[in-house]
């Protein structure tokens, strides 16, 4: 075993500079760091090797590349034995399409001078986020060659030993570029699937009887449920960032979709805790199980945990069924609420939504009903100092509107803020795999008025924890927007010299107080 680890990119990583012991702070031990840079190592072997050979990336090669990256996302896999499985299949598909590579050494990275390490990082965790989008849109049966084409050519800078800061820094700003388009892919194969989000309020009950919760991103997999607990008399019910599938039109019709339980993922410890019912785990933004509950846990897709039943390709669910069926669910309707204390929240303001009501949205502005706009989203976690987004979100303005995505909104989104002129002044737009609506809807805002994104009365007050969250910086800052206040800490793998360079080309800042903030940004 590995006895020691390195390991600083989520953001609750130890004294925000790194997890260095035998586990990190999200539960991952060091062998199983030790087995996800070795799967790492692999996946930059291959990118070098095949650079510039893109033709020899099968269809096969090329989803196994995006599941790797995936699957050292933080809180994806905390399994030994799959990830070195993943890691043969891998080694074994580039071999068979030819490509002899050699396995790269990720301490090359780790212990590179800190700026060379930042940007390295950079582009290592905003292309692991980037292959979650991807991931989810080629379930979908959605590809993009360039976006292909360019994991290899990321991978590569990462492991090139002659590259410096200028070759680094537009490396960096070519993730957030290829990102966008990754994301548009990703938002193509959601909506002429399950059809384009419509507002819809999201009851936060459980009605009596068996029932099954399902946590994660993964769509696709909440549908295969839905379809095979059709007429069984078992209802389901979203957790997490799978909330915003209540809004999909095509998942709505289904009448056993009853609402949500609980709310962000780094809660569901206490609230899977005496839930008499199976979860099924999806995707990321998920906590190691406890053996209170682990024999109600299963796991699906890239997640895997020791000890824990895995529904594997075939998606049969059965498993589920008959643990939620023996379960049996509470005895009475049961009653939660939200962070502070709602009953319901709303959810389905994506852009298509909100751009059906950009008329009314331009004219409130010009009118002077809405005097600001408000982005306060991304990513939900532990570490004291994230109630700051609470309390953001209640001293804004009663003329304002607040944009809200992924899962940070649960901090806020059972507040009922009232309305400007029947537009909620909360609009969610969905998981953070979503970020592409908030983007269009700021841009097409920008075109109605004439101006620039950053010209426009709009602010981002963004929350971050993991890869999928640095990857969307990266995007906004490929799209040149300034001023964007993050938080609750820095990312540890930025430098000083590269924040210098943030700071003084985009305005980066760090969160301060919600008073301090408001006041700074509305002057």
């Amino acid at each position: 075993m590995d006895t020691r680890m390195f390991c600083f990119q989520c953001e609750q990583t130890a004294m925000c500079k790194g997890c260095t012991g035998m586990a990190g702070v999200c539960g991952k031990k060091s062998d199983t760091a030790a087995a996800q840079d070795r799967l790492t190592g692999t996946l930059v072997g291959i990118g070098t090797a095949a650079k510039k050979n893109p033709e020899k990336i099968s269809s096969e090669l090329y989803k196994l590349i995006i599941s790797g990256l995936f699957t050292t996302v933080t809180n994806v896999n905390f399994n030994n034995n799959t990830i070195a499985a993943l890691n043969a299949k891998i080694e074994a598909e580039a071999l068979k399409a030819g490509i002899q590579f050699t396995a790269y050494d990720m301490n090359e990275v780790w212990n590179a001078q800190e700026d060379i390490r930042s940007l390295k990082s950079l582009i290592l965790f905003g292309i692991r986020g980037m292959a979650a989008y991807a991931y989810h849109a080629s379930v979908l049966g959605y590809h993009d060659k360039t976006v292909e084409a360019f994991f290899l050519q990321a991978l590569a800078d990462i492991g090139s030993n002659s590259y410096g800061l200028a070759e680094l820094l537009p490396a960096v700003l070519e993730v957030g570029e290829k990102n966008l388009s990754c994301m548009a892919l990703l938002d193509k194969a959601n909506t002429e699937t399950y059809g384009h989000p419509v507002p819809t309020e999201v009851k936060l009950k459980v009605e009596k009887g068996p029932f099954i919760i399902i946590t994660g991103h993964d769509l696709y997999d909440l549908r295969q449920l839905l379809e095979q607990t059709k007429d069984k008399g078992i209802n389901i019910y979203t957790h997490g960032e799978m909330l915003p599938a209540h809004g999909y039109p095509e998942l709505k019709k289904y009448t056993h979709l009853k609402g949500n339980f609980g709310t962000a993922w780094q809660n569901q410890q206490k609230e899977f805790a005496n839930v008499p019912a199976p979860i099924l785990f999806t995707t990321n933004c998920l906590m190691p199980p406890r053996p209170s509950y682990a024999d109600r846990v299963f796991t699906t897709e890239l997640v895997s945990y020791p000890d824990i039943v895995h529904i594997g390709e075939d998606k049969d669910f059965t498993p589920v069924i008959q643990k939620a069926m023996e379960l049996g669910g509470y005895k009475e309707d049961t009653q939660f609420t939200g962070i502070n204390g709602g009953k319901s929240v709303m959810t389905g303001f994506a852009r298509n939504t909100v751009l059906s009501v950009a008329d009314k949205v331009i004219e409130g502005v010009k009118s002077g009903a809405i005097k600001h706009f408000f982005l306060v989203g991304g990513c939900d976690g532990a570490k004291a100092g994230r109630n700051y987004y609470t309390e953001f979100v209640k001293k804004t303005p009663a003329d304002t509107i607040i944009l809200t995505l992924a899962c940070g909104k649960f901090r806020f989104n059972d507040l009922d803020l009232g309305n400007i002129g029947g537009i909620p002044r909360i609009l969610d737009m969905g998981q953070c795999n979503d970020a592409y609506s908030a983007i269009q809807v700021a841009v097409a805002l920008s075109k109605a008025f004439g101006c620039t994104v950053n010209s426009l009365p709009l602010s981002m007050v963004l929350s971050w924890y993991e890869q999928k969250a640095v990857c969307i910086l990266l995007t906004l800052l490929h799209l040149g927007i300034r001023n964007i206040l993050l938080g609750p800490s820095l990312p540890a793998f930025i430098s000083p010299n590269v924040l210098k360079v943030l700071i003084e080309n985009y305005n980066i800042g760090l969160i301060s107080t919600p008073e301090e903030d408001l006041k700074k940004i509305l002057g």
